[in-house]
């Protein structure tokens, strides 16, 4: 008989988010506005320490608003972190803008500050400044935030932190969105809580957040009719769905220990094989929204893929590197090998908040027996 499913990284609801949809429903607030969409808003500035935030249809909807904002236009050229999601880098070519790729430090597996500035001086040289940087926490590990802002500062470059894997993670008990001109973060149906869809924008500044709402609800000007002076997007998220993030919200914390508890887990009963971990830098607080593993090959990493999708089990290879897919390969790239190395070796364990102890140890029985 087939075994059960165990997935990477599945939803996990509570049932409390219906009180806040059905509130949606009675009232007949089910429009992308309501008392959800203000009180998610709310949730997040407090929980974040944030100076304003923009509920939205996605976390890519984030990043093309603060890029909007910013004025970016065809040809301009934004830097962005190689090994990501490609939500991270599609939203510059919306603009018809152009990526500059960079490579990662092997720290935490993020964007690399030494790469960072040769590739600014070099754009310089070449006589074009990046206009702004999107630099990634990626797998939950906060990236090296401080040393990568003081660098765009010192080139009055604006940095976008896409924080969309890292929601509650945390550097010296700052929260990542937080540093960056821009934060932006996803809850979309694998992320540590989820809206089924859904993101928002953060900022500290808040004409950026007004701007952004704005531009998600169609740029209508204020005016007794439907007047537009500029291109609008339908961005702006339902207040069904900020719904369902408001009970979600409540349980965060929760969801955060749960994900730390897998990878102590994983940590402790494989830290014997030669399988390696990415662990937190001083002062560093991850939520471990995905337990990694970086094996010594790609031949070793594969064996234990197959053996654990043999078993109905769900395990996925690091992101591929966007200096390598077929999309952006004419696209510049400063590179080290780091992302690539990852890429080849690394592979993402089933890491859910309702991940139970059975499930645990059947992926751990597995792992062990391909050793």
């Amino acid at each position: 008989m087939k075994k059960n499913k165990i997935w990477i990284s599945p939803p996990h609801l509570t049932g409390e988010e219906q009180k806040y949809v059905k509130e949606a429903f009675a009232t007949n607030w089910v429009a992308p506005v309501g008392k959800n969409i203000a009180g998610l808003e709310n949730d997040l500035i407090q929980y974040l320490k944030a100076g304003c935030s923009s509920v939205l249809q996605s976390g890519t909807a984030a990043i093309h608003l603060s890029l909007l904002i910013l004025g970016v236009e065809k040809g301009d050229e934004i830097i962005c972190q190689s090994h990501t999601h490609v939500a991270t880098v599609n939203p510059i070519r919306y603009q018809q803008a152009v990526p500059i790729l960079i490579d990662s430090e092997k720290d935490t597996w993020n964007m690399s500050p030494e790469l960072l500035e040769t590739a600014i001086k070099d754009r310089i040289k070449k006589g074009k400044k990046p206009k702004a940087l999107i630099v990634v926490h990626l797998y939950g590990m906060p990236a090296k935030i401080q040393e990568i802002i003081s660098i765009a500062q010192h080139y009055d470059i604006k940095v976008i932190e896409d924080a969309a894997e890292s929601l509650g993670s945390s550097i010296n008990e700052q929260m990542t969105g937080t540093f960056g001109d821009y934060g932006i973060l996803s809850f979309n149906g694998n992320k540590i809580i989820t809206t089924s869809g859904g993101g928002a924008l953060i900022s500290n500044n808040q004409e950026y957040c007004k701007k952004a709402t704005f531009l998600a609800t169609q740029a209508r000007d204020k005016a007794p009719h439907y007047q537009h002076s500029q291109i609008g997007y339908n961005y702006r998220m339902s207040n069904i769905v900020a719904g369902i993030g408001r009970g979600q919200m409540e349980v965060l914390d929760d969801r955060i220990a749960a994900r730390r508890n897998n990878f102590e887990y994983y940590q402790k009963e494989l830290n014997s094989l030669p399988i390696s971990f990415v662990d937190e830098p001083e002062g560093y607080f991850s939520n471990r929204w995905l337990t990694t593993i970086l094996t010594d090959s790609y031949a070793q990493r594969e064996k234990i893929r197959l053996a654990l999708e043999k078993e109905n089990i769900e395990s996925r290879p690091l992101w591929k590197p966007m200096h390598l897919q077929p999309v952006f390969k004419d696209t510049p790239a400063y590179v080290n090998g780091v992302s690539k190395n990852l890429f080849n070796k690394g592979l993402c364990l089933p890491s859910g908040s309702n991940l139970s102890m059975e499930d645990k140890e059947r992926v751990v029985k597995i792992i062990k027996q391909v050793f």
